[in-house]
């Protein structure tokens, strides 16, 4: 409700749920790009979200389904490694990551933000649990009808998979969308910034506007409930996909 409130009804006490004197001043400005160019940082958010997605999806769920389902030399401690990964903290990385990327040049580019995060030890941790409960006659009888390993992975695998990769998406597009450290490391140029970088610009050193950096929170959050509402049933059922033995 702050969105739709002027500074000092905000800040006004009591404080009140429903606005007294109801504005659309914060979308208003928010979108008309004087502060900041919201429409352009909510299309970067996009592109950056939906592309580490897709791809940390698709490592997790591949390096996942060779650890369960294939024997090979130094398996065990290369999952073990894998773990450890889950154990660094990530600012530990930010500063040999930064030389990395601009080795590449890859500084203030989408790239920078998408590629480095897009190996997840708990991903593949994850993937791995929900491979091993896929029969291997399932396999077997792919491989009789002449089925390639990537192909086994690809059409039989992922969609017996399905719950498992509804959970990872939604945990790494929220990761993704709501990330702030790096994107304000990696990004230069205003009009690469995603979302949280983009609002906490609104924090001026004497005077913050509220009502919309209220409202940019708020349209920050949509995306992030409707993917969930979207595939909420596939979400639960991945939640719970190791609780009951059948």
């Amino acid at each position: 409700s702050s969105a739709f409130k002027f500074n000092a009804e905000i800040f006004g006490y009591p404080l009140t749920i429903i606005p007294r004197n109801f504005t659309l001043s914060g979308y208003t400005r928010l979108f008309s790009g004087e502060e900041i160019p919201f429409i352009r940082q909510f299309f970067n958010s996009s592109i950056v979200a939906t592309g580490y997605t897709i791809l940390a999806l698709f490592i997790s769920s591949l390096v996942g389904f060779g650890f369960a389902k294939y024997d090979f030399r130094f398996k065990r401690p290369l999952f073990v490694i894998t773990l450890a990964t889950m154990m660094v903290p990530y600012q530990v990385t930010i500063i040999p990551l930064f030389l990395l990327m601009n080795t590449f040049r890859w500084l203030d580019t989408y790239l920078a933000v998408i590629i480095p995060g897009a190996f997840s030890g708990f991903g593949v941790f994850f993937m791995r649990q929900i491979m091993l409960s896929i029969p291997n006659e399932l396999l077997d009888a792919a491989r009789i009808d002449g089925a390639s390993d990537f192909g086994i992975y690809l059409r039989v695998a992922l969609p017996l998979s399905g719950a498992g990769l509804a959970v990872l998406t939604v945990l790494f597009f929220l990761g993704s969308w709501n990330d702030y450290l790096w994107p304000v490391i990696a990004l230069r140029s205003e009009e690469k910034f995603t979302l949280p970088v983009g609002l906490a610009t609104l924090l001026g050193l004497y005077k913050v506007e509220y009502g919309m950096l209220m409202a940019g929170a708020f349209m920050a959050t949509l995306p992030i409930i409707l993917l969930f509402i979207a595939g909420r049933k596939q979400f639960v059922a991945g939640m719970t996909a190791g609780a009951l033995k059948l």
